[in-house]
This record gives C-alpha cells, structure tokens and sequence, in this order.
C-alpha cells in the first residue's frame, strides 16, 4: 500500500512561479549531455536536486544526486516489476522474491554451501510436487517432508546475515517493498562505507539462493492475514478489481491469493527473477554525501557482470468505459467509509499531470474545496481527495468519513456535490496561483532532505517519467486558466462513470484464514558467518568523526517581553518554524485539547474560519495548535518572507477568536462520532490496554470527558482558554534565517507588557503503577490475527543506563538481525512482526519501561507467548551478534547530525531529562568498553523473571480461557473501561 503515496510525494516535489515575478520569469528544464571521468551523464537545467542521469552499457540506469549536509547516504535499487507482471497462476510472485532478496546467495548466507545446496534441490522439487497436488492427505505429507528438510537444510544457513552485513556498516531502514510495477530495496548508509555496500549489494542480485522458504512463506502467510484484518486495504483492493477487471492492477493483488500463498513454486520465483531483474529494467538511486563520478565508475565495476534482456511487454485488453456507477461493499469491525473513484490515463500523459492539479483544488490540506466545503464547515467527519498515478492509468480516489447520524449515502452526495462544483468552476479564481505559491515551499523543504530527494527520484525511475517534465510542472501551471480547469473536469467527471466502495460494519463472511502450517522451528546459526562477510568486514573504510550538539553554541537564547527565545538560525534556506510551547495540557486543564482543537472551526469578527485557511494558505504558511497531558504548542511554518504576516494572522485568530455555537454543536457532534470510531479500531484499542498496564484503570488514555460533560461545554468556555493561551507564560521555539537578536527585535509578543500572566491551574497527577504480578488485560476485537503486547514498569531514568540501554536495544530486539527477530520470526515462523525493547523515560520523574510485541495468527497463540517469553528470561549469547550490533550503533551514532530544528527538538528532550549535554557522546564512548555480561547484567535486572503485563487483543473464541490464565490473571476489559466513554 505504499504505493499511493507516489502521487502525494510527487506533488510535493513541483517547482514554483513566486507571485512576485507575475509568472514572467519561467526557468526552463531541458535535458543537456556532459562528460566527466569517462561517463557521459545527462541532466536537466536548473534542477535544484543536481541529479545526473547515467545509462551504463548493460543498460542500468544510474541516478545521483549529490549532497553533503550529512555523512550518509540513502540508496534504492529499483526493479521496474510487481505484482502486475505476477503471473496468472501465481500472484504474489514478486512480494515472495522481495523477501528472498534477503537470504543471501551461494556466497553469503550459507556456512556450507556444498552440503547446503543438494538439500534446497530436494525442497525446490518438493514444492512443485506440493504444487500440483490436490489430495489434501497427500499434500500434508509432502509438507512433512518439507518441514524436514528444510530442518536439515537450515542447519546450513545463516539466517540475517544479510542484515548483519548491513548492521555493520551502521546502514538505517533497511527493508523493501512491492507494488504494482515496482520492487524497491531501500538502505540508508554512511557515507564511508560505498565500497561495502557495492559489494553486497551486487552479490545479493548476482544469484540469489531461496533458503529458508517454508519459514519466510509463514511470514508472508501472517503478512496476508494483517491484509485480511485491514478494512482499509480490503476497500483498496476492492476499489482497483472494480475499476480494472482487464488489467492486473483489478485482477490480482500484491500479496497474492490464499489459494496461491499454499500453493508456491520456487521454479516460478527463479524464472521471474531471471525475466525482470536485468540491468536495463532496473536502477540504483543515490542521494547524499558522494562525489557522482568516482561512484559512477564503483557502480558500474560492481554490477557490469549483468546483462541486459529483453522484457517481455505487459499487454491488456483496454478498460471500457465506465457508463454507470460500480457499487462494492466491504464489511468489517473498523469504522463506516465510502470511497470514490474515476479513472483516467497514465502516468506519462499531460492528463495525469492535469489530475494532480485537480487534486490540489479538491484536497490541499488547508484551501481546497473538500477541505473547506466538507471538513472545516464540519459537514463530514473527514474527507479528502488524491490522485493515484501508475503507467496504464491513474485514477482520482475520494473518500469520505460521516459524522454522527450520516448515512453513507450522504456522504457520497456530498462529495459528488464538490465535484459538480468544480466542473461549474466554482472554486476561489486565484486558487492555482496559491498552489504555485505553496510549491515554492515544498521545493526547497523536499531539497533540504537527501532521503526525499532520492524518493521522489525513484518514484520518477519507475513509472518512466520524464525528469525535466516533471520539473516543468510548476512552470505549466501558470499557463493553465479556469476554463482548462473546467473543461478537463467535465471530461472525466461526472454523476455515472465512477466506483463507489462502501465500507460498511459487519463480519466479513468471504474471509478465509491463511491456516497454520506445521512448522519445526529450524537453527539460525547466530555464531556462524560466511567468509564473504569477513570479506566485507575487512574492507578498509574511512573514519567518520562524530558530532556532537553542543546547547550552549549551537542553540542561541535570549530574553524578549519577558519571553525566553530558544533559536537555531537557518543557514540553508528561506523556510521558517516557530512555537509557543506551554507547560500546560490536559492534565492541567481537560477542555485545554478541546478548546486548540475547537480552534481550526471559528474565526473572529471580522475573518471566517474559513478566511484564515485561505490566507495562510496565499502565504504558503501553515499553523497547528497541539496539546498533550503537560504541553501545548502553537506552531506556525512558512517562508521568511512571508513571517510578519504569519504571526501576525495566528495573533490574530488567537486573540480575537470569537465564540461559536452552531460550529460547536458540529464538533461536538464529530468528537461524539471519532470516539465511536475509536473503539473500532484496534491499534487503538491496544494503546488503551497499554495505558491501562502502565497507569492502571484511571489512566491518561481513559481520563476524558463523559458525554454530559460534553454536552455541558459551552463555546464561551473554549474561547476564553484560547484567549488565555495569549497570557499564559510560555517560551518561543525558533528556527529560521534571522537570528535570535533580529527576531527578539520583530516578534510581536502575544502578551502585551503591562497584562497580567494568568495561573496555570494544577496539573492532575496520574502514577505509573508498579508491575507486581503476571496481569492479562484482554479485549475482545474481530480479527485474524492476535496481537500481543508485553509491559511492565521499571525504575526511575537514570543516565548511566543510556550506553548499556542503548546497545542492548540493538542487541535483543531493534532490527532484522536481533535475537528476537531471528528467534521469533526466523526460527519459529510465529509472528511478521515482533520486536522487544527497554523503554528509557521521556522525562527523569517517569518511570523506565519494557515492552515486547508479537502479531501472530490465533492458532499460534501458545506458542508466541512461549517464544517470547523464553527470551524475556534468558538472554541468548552471540559474540557476532554483539559486535555486529556494536558497530551498527557506533557508525550510526558517528554518521548521525542532529541539524536545524532537530537541535531545539533534542534540547528540549534533554532537558526533560535533566541532561545538560549531548547523551549520544557518552554512549558512543561507553559501547566499547562493554560486553556480553553487561547485558546479561542489564537483562537479568530488567526483564528475567519479571512480571509482566499481557495485553491480547483478539477475537474471544479464537483463544481459549484457561490459554490466558495460564499467563497470569485475567481481567477482559469493556471498551467503556478502557475508553472511559
């Protein structure tokens, strides 16, 4: 599902005409040629991200986009293939052969390859005995044998050590993922360790081995059951079969059918990886700290053994129009929804760029029509519009929320009521020059990101976009009028030709369950390693000395109006960020979230809600007014030139807000509707049950409003808290082009200078309880799967654990090459998820924390409860494990920069903790004195023989009773007790 956020990214990364130059000063993005160190590269003009394109001679496309703001490097390795080009009799081919990618190659991975290899020969031919099988009896002994083995051939294999490579150049993010038509391999790295990464990754492509199957597949099988208890990827997936039924983006999903999830070929695997992982249908993106030439030459050296093919073309029988609307329903325990969609061309087309703009008329996030037709006048819940671009067609994706008492099908005229509205071009005529304003911040925030930047590239790679096209976008915009606007609309948008997805509550009665297969958990080998890897480990790498902050240098302070200014100057750009921070919340006052909340729905006498949403959108500014338990922050974000009259707009909506009745009669109506909603929705059911073990039954999560409470609120209430926000002490947050001298001199103060400051009211005190005991807190939710989370309480903060906290998290349970993650998922096959951690505190008065996480399928109950706990009291010994988790976090912390903002961010984490420096130089310098014992130390006095809190959500009679007081004792929670509504 990652892949609808191409669009968002895509849009966020357009040029801009500035209003100032009246749009006469266009800056032309045109492809040009150049040579340098015996490659030829081309580039596009006046590309703020400096990318060169490169084609070496096997075909593999090369893009570099070169930045030194930090000593890291964020990688793709991109395939131009996914689930589309899944075979028929195969779908989820190609997710399947992204998981593999990991498991190494007859070169790593493997401690014997000679002995490994006659084994997985016999595995590959089971398989397609088990595939072409259909006499239930027959397949199970066939899988028997699998299992076995795939026991014997384990006992060759070295689980992760693919991670363990990667852990020890200190790389970040390491994953991957598939969609319709691409398979991406992601990697952030420091910058010093190129020769490294090269060399793993083009021995990763050169032959991958399929080790470890049966287990991966049991991941992918928990995978798909995640799928089945996401109402939203359902609606998705049921929205793209309705609108494509003769293209494979309707006909098959990515992760494939149940049917062929049971049914896997190993052969079908191999033959997709020879077909579509060829150099000219693939690339290596890079942005970061590199010089493009000497890496061009180390890219091509690393992969030039590829040889480019033919790829066979992808051919579909076009989609016929759509000439009445297509209505589905998908059912299931979350909230009620409705989604809309309208097909158009693809990626490449001037309509598909078209479609973008309209969807920032529709949905911008402050402006558009949805957003203040629909949710800022609060007749929707929520509500938005995006376009969703892939190569043979994109689409327009609406979805709407009802609020209280709203029938589906008035959402669904309500939308359909926003788009007659933009075809009769009844939307603000200066709208697209907003836009084109707006994108002149987004430019320079997704320039000022190494990561974004090779995102958005990547992006480009794989639909075939052109680059300068792309570029180009901002510059066609002002060549494009209302009636352009009008006319396309009406082209592709009207009352008939549309799918309409109704998610509705209820079972799901079509769902089948991925079963458990009988699985012998196998060894993963965690002291064996490869000579391959001693290879890359011993490859020389350049130092990168780390750099610590240092708060009294790096962050200027000062003192205005009896404000303190906290300020970080902007050395790189015109963007701005500013905060009011309060140390005030919900502890202290319960209507506080309420009232900054309550704020985005009124005005003042003389500017409508809807007025401010317009003018801070003219200005490319933003605002959001937060607040926790014991903070509230008023934040505002834009261009430097724009600053005056940003705070001057949020001064003003803060100081002369205006109550309003019939507003808070909508919003309470949706705060009515989002707590029903909650309570369906079991991500947050689960940070209820959390809440619960950490605090007990009176807890932060629980302690809100009651309804009479609510009812009782009156906008007066919420308007004078506002207005106090304006005479409460607080403190500005800074980070922009001027300096803390300038802006003491130009801030206007929110308080004038003879007012009274008004008292903060006593905050409510809520006390971690101490974990005494093994407690279960169950509640019941309708899913797949079962979800379950471990707790307890531990001591106060205290800084001398921070070394050894930090290094056993890398340890035991951060990653793809813990303990946990090998034992839990690699060996045992019980969980997609799981991981472990010790929780150091936010602030020193809290209390230290232990959490550990599995989501596993019902059936494997017992046995991930057993797993995990087995961990929780014995520490497994792995000296490479150690080291390998030594040196991840010694280069991560050595390549790490906290810049910009994130200085203020830190400051203020380190002063809750009552750090007067950088934490990380002490870790960094105390990792290398310590060793296995201190972890056992640690682990012993933390976790062995604990008691812990259970928290399982899943389905009542899919876990039975005495499974649960076997852990410890029982108490199934209402949704009213862990909600408090």
């Amino acid at each position: 599902m990652k892949r609808f956020l191409k669009s968002a990214v895509t849009v966020a990364f357009i040029f801009f005409i500035s209003m100032n130059t009246a749009f006469a000063q266009m800056r032309t993005h045109e492809w040009k040629e150049a040579s340098e160190g015996g490659y030829t590269y081309k580039y596009v003009t006046n590309d703020p991200t400096n990318s060169r394109f490169y084609t070496l001679k096997n075909g593999l496309t090369v893009i570099l986009s070169p930045s030194n703001k930090e000593p890291r490097i964020q990688t793709y390795i991109a395939t131009k293939a996914g689930s589309k080009t899944d075979p028929e009799t195969h779908t989820g081919l190609a997710h399947y052969l992204e998981h593999m990618l990991f498991k190494g190659t007859d070169k790593f991975g493997s401690k014997d390859w000679t002995k490994e290899k006659p084994l997985l020969d016999q595995i590959d031919a089971l398989y397609e005995r088990y595939n072409s099988t259909t006499d239930e009896n027959k397949r199970k002994e066939i899988y028997k044998e699998i299992d076995r083995v795939s026991g014997e051939a384990a006992k060759y294999a070295i689980a992760n050590e693919y991670d363990k490579l990667m852990s020890s150049m200190g790389a970040e993010g390491t994953n991957a993922f598939t969609s319709f038509e691409q398979t991406v391999y992601v990697e952030n790295i420091p910058s010093n360790v190129m020769d490294k990464f090269l060399a793993v990754q083009s021995e990763r492509f050169r032959n991958p081995i399929l080790r470890l199957f049966h287990t991966e597949l049991e991941a992918v099988y928990e995978e798909k059951n995640r799928g089945l208890d996401n109402d939203g990827r359902k609606a998705f997936e049921t929205m793209f079969a309705a609108m494509f039924p003769n293209n494979n983006y309707g006909k098959q999903t990515t992760i494939g059918t149940i049917e062929h999830l049971k049914n896997p070929s190993l052969k079908a695997i191999r033959e997709y990886f020879t077909t579509y992982y060829v150099p000219n249908n693939m690339g290596v993106i890079m942005s970061g700290d590199f010089d493009p030439t000497e890496t061009v030459k180390k890219i091509d050296a690393a992969f030039s053994y590829m040889k480019s093919k033919a790829i066979p073309e992808y051919k579909f029988d076009p989609e016929k129009p759509i000439t009445k609307p297509i209505v589905k329903e998908v059912y299931g325990p979350s909230a009620e929804s409705i989604m809309l969609g309208f097909r158009f061309p693809g990626a490449g087309t001037k309509d598909a760029q078209m479609l973008t703009l309209l969807g920032n008329i529709l949905t911008n996030g402050s402006a558009g029509m949805i957003d203040l037709n629909l949710v800022k006048s609060q007749k929707l819940l929520g509500a938005y519009a995006f376009p969703y671009v892939l190569k043979d067609y994109s689409m327009l994706i609406l979805q709407g929320n009802p609020t209280q008492g709203q029938s589906l099908d008035e959402v669904k005229k309500l939308i359909l009521g926003q788009i007659d509205k933009l075809k009769k071009g009844d939307f603000p005529d200066d709208l697209i020059v907003s836009i084109i304003n707006n994108n002149k911040k987004d430019e320079i925030a997704t320039n000022e990101s190494y990561s974004s930047r090779a995102n958005v590239l990547m992006e480009s790679f794989t639909s075939e976009l052109d680059w300068a096209n792309e570029l180009s976008y901002n510059d066609r915009l002002t060549q494009i009028s209302k009636k352009d606007i009008v006319d396309f609309a009406n082209k592709y948008l009207n009352n008939d030709n549309y799918v309409a997805v109704y998610k509705r509550k209820g079972e799901d009665k079509d769902v089948v369950k991925v079963e458990k297969p009988p699985i012998t958990a196998v060894s993963v080998n965690r002291e064996d390693q490869s000579d391959f890897l001693k290879k890359v480990n011993e490859m020389p790498e350049n130092e990168i000395k780390p750099v610590w902050v240092d708060y009294s240098k790096d962050l200027q302070k000062t003192v205005s109006n009896d404000t303190e200014i906290l300020a970080v100057k902007n050395k790189e750009n015109e963007l701005f960020s500013m905060y009011y921070q309060y140390n005030t919340g919900k502890w202290n006052n319960k209507l506080l979230p309420l009232a900054v909340d309550y704020l985005e729905y009124i005005g003042t006498k003389q500017k409508s809600s809807e007025d401010f949403s317009k003018e801070f959108y003219k200005l490319a500014s933003s605002f959001n007014v937060s607040s926790s338990n014991e903070e509230t922050y008023i934040s505002i974000s834009g261009l430097n030139e724009n600053f005056a009259a940003t705070v001057s707009l949020i001064q003003d909506l803060l100081k002369n807000a205006v109550a309003d009745e019939e507003a808070l009669a909508s919003y309470k109506e949706g705060i009515k509707q989002s707590r029903a909603n909650a309570k369906e929705n079991k991500n947050v059911i689960m940070s209820g049950l959390r809440a619960y073990a950490k605090y007990g039954a009176k807890n932060p999560f629980n302690d809100v409003l009651t309804d009479a409470e609510l009812d009782a609120v009156k906008a007066s209430d919420l308007v004078k808290i506002i207005h106090d926000l304006t005479l409460t002490k607080h403190r500005v947050l800074y980070y922009g082009p001027k300096s803390v001298d300038q802006l003491a001199k130009e801030l206007t103060p929110l308080k004038a200078k003879n007012a009274k400051y008004v008292a903060i009211p006593k905050a409510k005190v809520f006390k971690e309880e101490p974990t005494v005991k093994n407690k279960v807190l169950f509640a019941d939710f309708d899913m797949k799967q079962a979800e379950v989370f471990w707790f307890r309480n531990s001591d106060k903060y205290n800084v001398k654990n921070a070394p050894v906290a930090s290094l056993f998290n890398s340890y035991f349970g951060g990653g793809m090459g813990s303990i946990v993650f090998q034992t839990i998922r690699e060996s045992k096959a019980l969980a997609y998820s799981t991981y472990a951690y010790f929780g150091q505190a936010s602030k020193k008065e809290d209390l230290n924390s232990v959490g550990a996480y599995v989501g596993t399928q019902a059936d494997k109950f017992n046995d991930a409860v057993e797993g995990m706990n087995e961990l929780l009291n014995d520490l497994p010994e792995s000296n490479k494990a150690l080291q390998t988790a030594k040196e991840s976090l010694l280069k991560s912390l050595a390549s790490e920069r906290i810049t910009n903002a994130s200085i203020l961010m830190s400051y203020l984490s380190a002063e809750k903790l009552g750090n007067k420096t950088d934490i990380r130089k002490e870790v960094y310098d105390k990792v290398p004195t310590l060793n296995y014992p201190d972890l056992k130390v640690f682990h012993d006095k933390e976790m062995k023989n604990k008691p812990y809190v259970y928290c399982v959500l899943a389905k009542t009679d899919a876990i039975k009773p005495e499974d649960l007081k076997k852990i410890g004792e029982v108490k199934t929670l209402t949704l009213k007790e862990i909600f408090g509504y």
